[in-house]
Formats: structure tokens, sequence, C-alpha cells
């Protein structure tokens, strides 16, 4: 039996509606940007693994640092302990974050880094005697897939087995281009008619909408609104942390600073799960009291594990190399050249570039479905010729690890335009 089919036997995989879905792929080994299944065909991972890996598959750099962690100390309680992997992995960050951040709080994924902004936010006003219970958030947003983070997600069929058990959560329009003006209104009118704690917003790109962009000036204007009437600010920066928009954080673009931040996927390099919420003096402050019922009751069994400590500041190390940011650079520079040839190509609606997020979005006579049948013949097409993408109705998206080839980047393009030809 191979493994596809033991895994049928036991395992329940995520977004997949097993009675319909074709079988997963086995992969058995990867090395840098390529990956390989049990029959030995080779893929490019032009999607970095769902955003996680940066550099590359079986990184020994990364490796190492974790063998070596695991050789001292793998995990100690984080409730009434410390160590010094955590200490050096908030000192790193002070370095590199936006000068307002000062606190952080380490959890184990991308939708608790979000679920901690949002119960902080919350608690924040509540601390303060304040009754705010509004969250707002773009529309088609994505943060993940607990509760709160849910919550705050656009994404209906994500959501729609849960209406009524959310928080209060109001939605405003993204501000693209010929949008700014009526998201800007949109976001005084619900501070105006609501008792509004955060809003929450991925920067500049929205992921899984299809790499949705738009520009930092308008962001800025909307963080300049909700800081006149003390709305606190959430830059979830899970896909875009770690260098993908050409910046080590998508708020390095940004004039203003948000409240919080929350970090995860490429933190560890795509090796182990973790996660960090950050936060201003200001906000910790609230929490900082005589008074135990004002402190933060949140944590995970998991919280600043040193095995991933140790992963997270081998990939911080990774990132702040003149090689990766050349990488970076190179990604950027060949998206742009390839976003030159097919951007007028007859079947190509848009294209988008920032940093190593490429996007292009297909003509289709109707609305074509997140997961119909467009995105499925696009995601056999790129499968078949060793390519992993994986489209969002008819968005198709290349984010690769910084270390691919060009030639494994010419390779995707190839595919991606091959691809055009036959939908």
């Amino acid at each position: 039996m191979n493994l596809t089919e033991r895994d049928r036997q036991y395992l329940w995989h995520p977004y997949t509606q097993h009675k319909t879905a074709a079988l997963p792929i086995a992969i058995k080994k990867g090395k840098g940007a390529l990956l390989w299944d049990e029959n030995d065909k080779e893929y490019i991972d032009a999607i970095a693994s769902w955003w996680v890996n940066p550099y590359g598959h079986s990184n020994k750099f990364i490796a190492d640092a974790i063998y070596k962690q695991l050789t001292t100390l793998e995990h100690v309680l984080f409730g009434g302990f410390t160590h010094e992997p955590a200490i050096l992995v908030a000192e790193k960050l002070m370095e590199i974050l936006p000068k307002n951040q000062q606190k952080i709080f380490f959890s184990d994924n991308g939708s608790t880094a979000v679920e901690i902004a949002i119960k902080v936010s919350l608690q924040y006003f509540f601390n303060k005697g304040e009754k705010r219970t509004t969250i707002i958030a773009f529309e088609n947003a994505f943060h993940g897939d607990t509760f709160g983070a849910m919550a705050a997600s656009g994404i209906s069929f994500y959501t729609q087995a849960f209406q009524g058990m959310f928080i209060d959560v109001v939605r405003i329009p993204v501000p693209v281009k010929g949008l700014e003006q009526e998201s800007y209104d949109a976001l005084q009118s619900v501070i105006k008619n609501n008792n509004c704690a955060g809003f929450i917003f991925e920067p500049l790109v929205q992921g899984a909408a299809g790499m949705v962009m738009y520009q930092p000036e308008s962001l800025d204007i909307l963080m300049r609104i909700c800081q006149e009437s003390n709305v606190l600010t959430i830059a979830d920066e899970v896909m875009t942390g770690f260098g993908k928009t050409g910046k080590t954080f998508a708020t390095d673009y940004l004039v203003e600073k948000p409240d919080m931040m929350c970090l995860s996927k490429a933190l560890t390099g795509g090796t182990i799960p973790m996660a960090i919420t950050t936060f201003t003096a200001g906000i910790f402050e609230a929490f900082y009291d005589d008074d135990i019922n004002k402190a933060l009751f949140h944590g995970h069994t998991f919280t600043a594990n040193p095995t991933g400590c140790a992963a997270a500041l081998a990939s911080i190390a990774l990132l702040q190399t003149n090689e990766m940011q050349v990488n970076i650079a190179r990604v950027n520079q060949s998206h742009l050249a390839f976003q030159e040839r097919v951007k007028n190509h007859p079947k190509v609606v848009t294209t988008r570039v920032l940093g190593v997020i490429f996007a292009l979005e297909i003509k289709t006579e109707s609305s074509a479905s997140y997961y119909g049948s467009l995105r499925n013949k696009l995601y056999d097409f790129f499968i078949e010729n060793g390519v992993i993408l994986r489209p969002v109705g008819n968005i198709v998206y290349i984010l690769p690890p910084y270390i691919i080839t060009d030639e494994q980047l010419q390779k995707v393009y190839q595919v991606v335009e091959n691809a055009l030809e036959i939908v």
C-alpha cells in the first residue's frame, strides 16, 4: 500500500471535500524550491508551501540551529519560567519591528496570533472601564480559522456554517484604486455608529482574497482615522511578514504604525509552528495592574517553545543576509519582467506585483468560484506539469521561496503561460 492509500484510511485534510477531491500527493522529500513525491516526480514549490518557506526546504542552517537547541532544551513551560531563546527572539524582533512595538506574546500559528490581538483589543477597553465590542475588518479578508479570526474574515463559505455565533465585526471596502474615498467614508461611518475596539487588516496585500493589493498611502489614512477615535489598529502580517513585500514587513511602507502586529508562517522558515503577537507599551500597560483580573489570561502549551525560537532566530538571520536580500530583489525583477510579457495577453484581465508576490486575473465569462471548475482545471494542469500553484478562483498567483533559481522561475512562468492557452 503506497502513502496516498495509507493516508486515505485515517487522515482528514484542510479545505478538502473528501468525497469529490482527488487523492493527495504524497511528498517524500524536499530541497531548495523542489519537492519530490513517492514516485520520484519533481515539483517546483512556487507558493513556498502556503507562504511559510522562503529559505528553501531542508535548509541546513535552520536544521542545524534546531538540532543544537534540541540537544540543550527542547521545551519548558512559559508560565512562570523563561529561557534565553525566547529572550533572544524578542531582542532580535525589537531591532527589526516598527519602533513603537515593545512587547511580544508567543503562540503557535497565524490564527492564534490574530485571536490574541482581537482578545487584547477588546479587553484593553474593558480594563479601562469602557465598553467597546466591535471589530472592523476589510471585505474579503482572511485572518484564520479559529473563532475570533474567522469572525474577522470575510470569505463567506469558510464561515457560513457559524453565522450568528461570532463577535461583532463590521466590514469596510478595501481601498483599491478607485474605491479609496468609499473606504475612508465607510470607516468613519462605522466608527461613528459602533463602539469600535480595533481595526484589523492585511497590510497592502490580501492573500487569500487573491493577492488583492492597495497602496500604503490609503492604509495610512485609514489608520489615522482610527487613531483620531482611539480605535486600536492590528496589522496581520502573517502572510506579508519577513520579506514577502520586498521590505521586512509590509508596515515598513507606512508612515503610521500599528498598535499590534501578528506574525507567523515565515517566522520559523517553514519548520516549526510558531506565532507572535506584538504590542505597544501603552497596550501592555492597560493589563499591568495590582488587579489580577486585568491580566491577559491566555496561553498555549507550546508558548515560546525553545526549538521554535531557535528556528526563528536562524530564519531572521538568513533574511538579513545580503544574499537573501539580493534574492528577494531578483525574484521581484523577474516578476516585473514576466508581468510585462503577459499583461497584454487576451485572456489576462489584470496583473500585479509586490516584492516576491505576483498575481494575474484570468478573463472569464462569468464569476469564477473559489474552488470551482476553472480553479480545479488550472490546479490539475500545474500539478501535471510539475509546478505547485493553488489558484484562487480565476486568480493565479506565484509566491516562491526566495532561493528559487532563475531557471525554475522561468519554468513556472512558462507553465502559467501555457495554462492561459488551455482555459
